[in-house]
């Protein structure tokens, strides 16, 4: 809409999208170029006035410019750039078995991810319903494992017949910290257990502790990204993550609250505003 007397590289009306961390600079962590650990870090659309706000202003160091995705499509790059620096955090070895709990919009966009970058098979596991039929239809996985909703156990039980040993990494993106719990009993010897769910600031586990000190199981969290977007929108762009499907809900600004009960109660696998 409008841009600094010094900015270069960009026009009105360029198609953008904005990495929305926003860090201090002078903190501990900052000062040892460990950004994403900014003691005073803060987010557009949280902190500060982001996508909801009449106006809000980035640095043109945070823009990026895209072209061909649609605005609702190009409201998966902060999620797919989470995925990114989860792939980062992951670094999978050439040829790693993975599960993925859940199939919510970051947990499909890592597992593409993930298949294209070290696994040589990667099992989604999740709830049946619709988010499981979208990541069939994007073919995110090479094999799915649907959870009854009323009773999942023979599922688990199935799981574990099937994969005796565990898998290489297994990565929780419910956000349950109760199958965050369960999770580690499908880690293979000296494997990785990811936790990259959003979960509840006060929930906790118990783990064994002789379990990770015997087998050496690496325990991993990944939040957030920083600097990942040029490569999410590389990997969006090209279609190599492929996230046609996942909004299933637009709406227009004025019709803010519908869009959030429509998340409330379930009916949309992601609702987005989108602005003409």
């Amino acid at each position: 809409v409008k841009l600094g007397a010094d900015v270069q590289g960009f026009n009105i009306g360029d198609k953008v999208t904005a990495d929305n961390s926003e860090l201090c600079g002078y903190c501990t962590f900052c000062r040892k170029g460990k950004l994403l650990l900014c003691e005073n870090f803060q987010a557009h659309g949280v902190h500060l006035d982001g996508g909801f706000a009449e106006y809000c202003t980035y640095s043109a160091a945070k823009l990026f410019k895209f072209t061909n995705l649609s605005w609702a499509e190009a409201s998966l790059f902060e999620a797919s750039a989470c995925a990114v620096h989860g792939l980062d955090r992951i670094r999978p070895p050439v040829g790693s078995t993975i599960l993925l709990l859940g199939a919510g919009p970051t947990g499909l966009c890592l597992a593409q991810l993930l298949k294209l970058n070290g696994a040589v098979h990667v099992v989604i596991a999740s709830n049946a319903g619709p988010k499981m039929e979208l990541a069939k239809s994007l073919n995110v996985a090479d094999e799915y494992v649907e959870f009854d909703r009323a009773d999942a156990a023979p599922q688990w039980r199935e799981l574990r017949g099937r994969y005796p040993i565990g898998f290489d990494v297994v990565v929780e993106a419910t956000g349950d910290h109760k199958v965050l719990e369960k999770s580690i009993e499908y880690c293979s010897r000296g494997g990785m257990l990811v936790f990259y769910g959003v979960y509840q600031q006060d929930a906790s586990i118990v783990i064994s502790p002789s379990r990770v000190f015997l087998d050496e199981i690496t325990m991993i969290g990944s939040f957030s990204e920083m600097w990942c977007l040029p490569r999410a929108v590389s990997y969006l762009e090209s279609r190599k993550v492929d996230v046609r499907g996942i909004v299933t809900h637009t709406f227009r600004l004025e019709e803010f609250s519908e869009a959030l009960q429509t998340i409330r109660d379930k009916k949309c696998i992601k609702a987005t505003i989108v602005m003409d």
